[in-house]
């Protein structure tokens, strides 16, 4: 609104009107609304969990420290999503499509992470909703976005930009580097832009891959096809990442803390794969409007900053599957967003080990039950992070003997993390 509002008063020379179009400016305050939104609103929602007596119900498995945090307030995932609204719906230019897929991909999660935690608290269905119904809404929201990105004629992109075709001045100290300008300037033409289905890998000369490789069919079956290709594969990618981010919510702040630094990934490559000069210099994808997501994604960090607050451990509130079904959704959707889902495997190591650990510790646990009549483990628990939590199982992987404390665990988390993050980021440069 405040981005809307400034763009009416920039023909009344109005003080300060300028900052608005550039993204970096707009990002800082996207990014500082919602953390404060966060710690003040935050506040206030907690004590009145506290006081409607919304707990969370634990059941004992035999963790350290686990019973004492039975009754700590859950539904927290509210503060995240009405501390993003809030930043966005002020700094965000709302007609900018990608900002709009975003949204409603907050709204939708939130609302389906919701309706399982109200069954769960409100109804004291410990199950909460079905994994069929959760598996549905999901998958319903990554057909809906598929079907956008297929559809949309403001959702394209300029492959391999390069920074001589650029018709300005030719020393770069000289360059406007604003993406929301250069983007209106004549250096590029709607021609030069094509609806693809391409997207980024690393470790090739291009760095692209095109779905279109997969589809058996050539002409006008093929390009159906290619379609529907990546269409599933953006299916896949919302729900597995959704489904990732529930699995890890499992510790105070390991899901907050994680998704954070992926969150300032995501924003940065939204930022260089906006900006036509970043994109020819870098040799990546040119597509249009996609800064808007760097101010989204500002906003979502600073969000998950303010929820850390509270949400550290000893944590003062969870953020249940309100919070972790929405981060994981915005992470999946965003990626897609940007052409780099491809790269989420590393940049998303965390969830994507802890969910592999389930699907492993299940598999191995029916085969070996099928075969010898007994059960066996790979892990001593999962999701992989309780298994450091665990003692006196056994398991295959008997490492740690001793069980680590949750802090530990946490910040060694968020260290591997850190680490992939800075690793998605250095492959850019990789052919």
């Amino acid at each position: 609104m405040l981005y809307h509002l400034f763009q009416l008063l920039k023909d009344y020379d109005f003080p300060g009107h300028g900052l608005m179009n550039y993204l970096t400016f707009r990002a800082i305050s996207a990014f500082v609304i919602s953390m404060l939104f966060a710690l003040f609103g935050g506040r206030k929602l907690i004590d009145f969990l506290q006081k409607k007596q919304i707990g969370e119900t634990i059941r004992d498995l035999g963790l350290e420290g686990q019973m004492q945090k039975k009754g700590t307030p859950t539904m927290g995932g509210i503060i995240i999503i009405a501390a993003i609204m809030v930043s966005v719906l002020l700094i965000c230019n709302l007609t900018n499509i990608y900002v709009i897929l975003l949204i409603f991909t907050t709204l939708w999660c939130g609302a389906l992470g919701f309706a399982d935690d109200y069954i769960k608290v409100f109804r004291h269905n410990k199950e909460g909703l079905s994994e069929k119904k959760k598996l549905a809404g999901q998958v319903a929201l990554g057909f809906i976005i598929g079907l956008t990105v297929w559809v949309s004629p403001d959702i394209v992109v300029r492959e391999n930009v390069m920074t001589e075709n650029i018709h300005v001045t030719a020393e770069r100290s000289e360059l406007n580097v604003n993406s929301e300008k250069l983007v209106q300037s004549s250096s590029w033409h709607k021609e030069d832009v094509v609806k693809s289905t391409k997207t980024t890998i690393p470790f090739v000369k291009n760095h692209e891959f095109d779905y279109k490789w997969l589809s058996p069919f050539k002409g006008k079956w093929g390009w159906y096809c290619k379609w529907a290709i990546y269409v599933l594969m953006i299916i896949l990618v919302i729900t597995a990442c959704s489904n990732g981010t529930n699995l890890t919510d499992g510790m105070d702040g390991l899901a907050a803390g994680t998704s954070a630094s992926v969150g300032v990934v995501i924003g940065i490559l939204a930022w260089l794969g906006g900006n036509i000069l970043n994109a020819g210099y870098l040799n990546i994808m040119y597509m249009p409007g996609t800064g808007e997501i760097a101010i989204f994604m500002s906003a979502f960090v600073g969000a998950l900053m303010g929820f850390l607050w509270y949400n550290s451990f000893p944590a003062q509130v969870f953020m249940g599957d309100t919070g972790s079904l929405t981060i994981g959704g915005i992470i999946g959707v965003s990626a897609i967003l940007i052409r780099k889902e491809l790269l989420l495997p590393l940049l998303c190591g965390i969830f994507f080990v802890e969910s592999a650990s389930v699907l492993i510790q299940r598999g191995y646990f029916k085969y070996t039950k099928k075969k010898y009549g007994e059960g066996k483990r790979v892990f001593k628990m999962s999701p992989l992070h309780h298994h450091y939590q665990k003692e006196g199982i056994p398991a295959l992987i008997k490492h740690p003997v001793k069980a680590i404390p949750e802090a530990k665990i946490v910040s060694r988390f968020w260290l591997v993390g850190i680490i992939l993050a800075v690793s998605t980021l250095a492959i850019l440069k990789l052919r």
